[in-house]
């Protein structure tokens, strides 16, 4: 197989802000493989908290590029069992595994979702995101985009106070992401007063590996909570169970579709909700998003939505979170830029 990496600097409708960080641009890394005449594409985003840049997914990719093209490509599970052994970062392995799958479904001649065996008649939809900023400046985006469902990002002094406020403006089911800001008291007091506003789940509300406090909230809350920044890989999953309602997964963090897959299936034996988000990816990312949506309870797949250009055509969402699945095989990805 012959690799070739594209490094992109996505700039973003509006500034977006969670609790630890904000930021107009997003670096992200499409890896293309190509093989007999046909090319898949990947992504995965750059990651401050979690060290992670274009440059030093750059790096350690080419450190393995002749191995990548002397290999014989079969499927790619087992090309994903190879990237395994490299040494890789999981954000790197999964911008090579989505190239992977989007290859084979292109020499299958197939989409994704139809070389599983998925059915794309239901699926749910996805939210669309609203960033920490003032209030004013989040009413604003709403009504910038008229959305049935909202992702609203808190973790300020005052976010039961933004809710309220948002709720004014629009009759729209509302999720709230904390992204680690809040503790276990703040979560349960909050979960009532924000399910009387319409919230349908707390996402991540606390530290990653607080998890003593997540049996209390679990316990407490008026509402699901989420697993996000405690569920990165596989051997999470199974962590969850009595801490969480259910998980959300993201195949930068986790290393692509082929451990997804495997994760969905873990966590639907335990009995826990199954959510597959986006970290402001475009359409290269959210095309192989979309190819798991059958198996999903919620998904988090608007980062295409929230670029001001894009690199890429694939999946189309259209007003009120239908989906158009491409026609083309693989994730049905082709590159403009």
């Amino acid at each position: 197989m012959k690799i070739q990496l594209k490094k992109y600097q996505l700039e973003l409708k509006h500034t977006f802000s969670i609790s630890r960080e904000s930021h107009d641009f997003q670096d992200t890394l499409v890896a293309c493989l190509s093989l007999n005449g046909k090319t898949g594409y990947g992504e995965a985003t750059s990651n401050p908290y979690y060290n992670i840049s274009t440059a030093s997914m750059a790096e350690e990719i080419g450190t393995i590029e002749n191995r990548i093209a002397e290999m014989e490509f079969t499927t790619p599970e087992a090309f994903h069992d190879f990237l395994i052994g490299q040494g890789l970062t999981n954000f790197s392995i999964c911008a090579l595994d989505q190239a992977a799958h989007d290859l084979y479904g292109k020499i299958q001649n197939k989409p994704l979702h139809r070389v599983w065996g998925y059915n794309t008649e239901k699926y749910p939809i996805t939210n669309y995101t609203i960033g920490i900023a003032t209030i004013e400046k989040m009413v604003e985006k709403m009504q910038e985009k008229p959305w049935p469902l909202y992702k609203i990002k808190l973790g300020t002094n005052h976010d039961v106070a933004i809710i309220k406020t948002l709720r004014e403006h629009t009759d729209a089911t509302f999720r709230v992401d904390a992204n680690c800001a809040w503790t276990p008291e703040e979560t349960i007091e909050n979960s009532y007063q924000l399910k009387e506003l319409g919230v349908e789940f707390i996402e991540q509300p606390l530290k990653a590996d607080n998890w003593e406090g997540m049996k209390k909230v679990l316990a407490k809350s008026a509402l699901p909570v989420i697993a996000d920044e405690s569920c990165i890989v596989e051997s999470d999953v199974e962590k969850c169970r009595g801490h969480f309602h259910g998980i959300n997964i993201k195949l930068t963090k986790c290393g692509g579709l082929t451990p997804a897959r495997r994760m969905i299936e873990k966590a639907r034996s335990l009995g826990l909700k199954v959510m597959v988000g986006c970290m402001t990816e475009s359409t290269v990312g959210i095309s192989a998003i979309a190819q798991l949506l059958p198996q999903l309870d919620y998904v988090d797949m608007d980062g295409a939505m929230l670029l001001k250009k894009d690199i890429a055509t694939g999946v189309i969402i259209e007003d009120h979170g239908k989906v158009i699945f491409p026609k083309q095989p693989g994730s049905g990805v082709a590159l403009i830029a």
